[in-house]
């Protein structure tokens, strides 16, 4: 989701303030300066890749599946 392109397109575009950008997503108004302030369009940061909770399960719940 393009989300700090919304923030800026509300701002910039549409004419909404900072208060009802702020409401509307429920950001603080700090955080809605800094994003608009910013250069980049979205921010850059990586979601650890995780192994899934019941994979140690899966077999197990497989067979009881097929049963």
């Amino acid at each position: 989701m393009a989300f700090l392109s919304v923030i800026r397109r509300w701002h910039f575009r549409d004419g909404f303030s900072i208060r009802e950008i702020s409401r509307r997503t429920g950001l603080s108004r700090n955080t809605i300066r800094k994003y608009l302030r910013s250069d980049t369009v979205e921010p850059k940061f990586k979601v650890p890749e995780r192994p899934s909770k019941i994979d140690p399960f899966a077999e197990k719940l497989s067979g009881w599946l097929k049963a």
